[in-house]
């Protein structure tokens, strides 16, 4: 047994366990990801990358990557509902709703201010493994897929791991100073003693990963997402877009989402699940193959605990999702960028080990919303689903009299027609929520508080409002350096370094962070930003607006890119100002 020394191990090698290791390798910090399983995901899965998400992919240099495979912009500006797809009469595949989203495909002056990054749109089968490459690009030979984590102990000064190659049988020990479990809670959590709280089992779906042509019943080449009602089968159905090669109605691949009643045993009868899926898409069974077919339910649950000593746990280990809103594959990014930086900063020696309880402190509670928001989308659905009637119970005739209320033109119908658009417009909480995505603020010993109150925002969920207070993310401001080229302020902030920015007056907070980078210091770099005068001008005034403080102010970023502190003016004595604020915040 040949034993390996290693700062991190990673066990998972889904979206967290690969984000981890391509950010880590960024930050300098060796680590070893370890995945049982042979390859990356055999199922398509999450799709949506929100801009945050595609923040992170950028510090990981695979955003670009990302973006040449994703959905176009344009092809994934709205989503939309449809009473059936294909069939006999002129109302199957009739559309009754339509509703921007995503920012409509990045268009959206709201989105646009939020990010230098657009969202996009890429399935897990196709982003793992450019995720992979990039990871084993930046660590060569500690990326192993096929091995499996099969006995863990942890002491005070770090964990002991096996790890068995499932391709020879043979065994090795990892010792570590800190496991990251991203293995979807199946090892790490209950070797740990973390358990998953929330609800389960809340409806049941099966997925169809297929291949057909469905270029003349999936009409709207705008439209990503398709929500349909199948009076026919009396259940509802999604059909989404898998590409690779073409998106939209000409996408080769898709994924058909049959919504069964728990009741309903079709759903545990493959031979009963593909009649319907051609029923419903009008296919013979010789012009769409289908490549897999998944059972899963819908739930939401939350980890009691993201840390147990020296073991920490992010994804699907720490939290899981129903789909609705794509929130559960970008929380799991998320929390890798939140705990990479401290990890490194830990291990560096710049802070101390208790920087890392704020992992939990502030991940938690916004991975908890998140689970929250996800099954309220997909509550609304199924209250959007419910105004049918109907069901696999009633005959055809009667579910498509239903249906066809939302177009008759008798007066007695109004009604009907206007609840199912309010309860569809209320579904802008999953396709345009900017606030969930962008604007969450994290509370804890990582932060200084600076006395201000967050800015009033009349609708968390769909409205981010950017500030630069401390806790808030950093906002977005295009700038110019002094050759007149443009750059997002977001790009300042390199892997795993501070930035202070001061405003057109605070040489005095630049001189200091130069002074306390240089006195063993956490890396800082420095700015001063201005309309006229500093080291980059803000041209728009943008980030004059945000940054609540005079002239003689500065802010100083995390890592993350979210605000960690705040001077309102020019200080007394800045550098043991600054150099109060780190120890807080690093709990050095």
């Amino acid at each position: 047994m040949n034993d390996i020394d290693v700062p991190v191990l990673i066990v998972g090698g889904g979206g967290a366990g690969l984000t981890a290791s391509m950010l880590l390798s960024r930050l300098g910090i060796e680590s070893l990801l370890v995945s049982a399983w042979p390859t990356t995901s055999m199922l398509p899965k999450a799709h949506v990358l929100n801009q945050r998400a595609m923040e992170i992919m950028r510090d990981a240099g695979v955003a670009e990557t990302i973006y040449a495979a994703s959905a176009p912009a344009e092809q994934m500006s709205h989503t939309a509902w449809y009473v059936g797809l294909t069939g006999d009469s002129e109302d199957h595949g009739r559309r009754v709703a339509k509703m921007e989203a995503w920012g409509a495909g990045g268009h959206s002056p709201a989105w646009l201010a939020a990010s230098p990054e657009r969202q996009a749109n890429l399935p897990q089968i196709r982003l793992e493994p450019l995720l992979r490459a990039r990871a084993e690009e930046l660590a060569p030979d500690r990326v192993r897929f096929h091995h499996e984590l099969t006995a863990l102990t942890q002491d005070d000064d770090g964990v002991t791991a096996v790890v068995t190659d499932r391709d020879t049988g043979e065994s090795y020990r990892v010792r570590a100073h800190y496991l990251l479990g991203c293995d979807g809670g199946r090892t790490v959590g209950p070797a740990v003693d973390i358990a998953q709280e929330g609800v389960r089992d809340l409806a049941r779906v099966v997925s169809c990963h297929l291949s057909a042509d469905l270029s003349r019943a999936a009409g709207d080449p705008d439209v990503l997402i398709r929500w349909l009602w199948l009076p026919d089968l009396g259940i509802p159905g999604v059909l989404v877009p898998m590409g690779p090669d073409h998106w939209g109605p000409d996408s080769e691949e898709w994924v058909f989402h049959l919504n069964y009643g728990a009741e309903d045993t079709r759903a545990l009868d493959d031979a009963s699940v593909l009649a319907d899926l051609r029923k419903a898409l009008g296919l013979t069974e010789d012009q769409v193959t289908v490549h897999m077919i998944s059972r899963w339910s819908l739930e939401g649950v939350v980890a009691d605990g993201f840390r147990r000593g020296r073991v920490l746990i992010a994804g699907d280990a720490a939290h899981r999702h129903p789909p609705t809103g794509g929130l559960g594959l970008t929380s799991a990014m998320h929390d890798v960028q939140n705990l990479v930086w401290k990890l490194a900063a830990v291990l560096n020696g710049h802070a101390g080990d208790a920087l890392l309880d704020t992992y939990e402190a502030e991940r938690r509670p916004v991975d908890a919303t998140n689970v929250q928001r996800s099954l309220e989308n997909a509550m609304n659905h199924i209250a959007v689903n419910a105004l049918f009637g109907g069901g696999p119970q009633a005959d055809t005739e009667e579910n498509w009299k239903q249906a066809r209320r939302l177009w008759s033109e008798d007066p007695a119908d109004a009604a009907f027609r206007r609840a199912f658009l309010a309860a569809v417009a209320a579904q802008s909480m999953e396709f345009n929520e900017l606030g969930i995505e962008f604007g969450y603020i994290y509370d804890s010993a990582a932060v200084v508080p600076d006395g201000t109150r967050p800015p009033d925002n009349p609708d968390p969920v769909r409205i981010y409002t950017p500030a630069a207070r401390p806790g808030h993310p950093l906002p977005h401001a295009w700038l110019e350096d002094l050759d007149g080229q443009r750059i997002a302020l977001a790009r300042l902030v390199r892997p795993g370094r501070f930035l202070l920015i001061a405003g057109e007056e605070g040489h005095a907070w630049c001189e200091a962070a130069e002074k306390v980078a240089a006195q063993d210091g956490p890396p800082i770099d420095a700015v001063r930003v201005g309309h006229l005068d500093g080291d980059f001008r803000d041209p728009r005034s943008t980030w004059t607006a945000a940054r609540g403080h005079t002239p003689g102010g500065a802010v100083l970023v995390r890592p993350d890119r979210f605000v960690a502190w705040r001077a309102h003016g020019h200080g007394t004595d800045p550098v043991a100002e600054l150099t109060t604020a780190l120890d807080a915040l690093l709990a050095r």
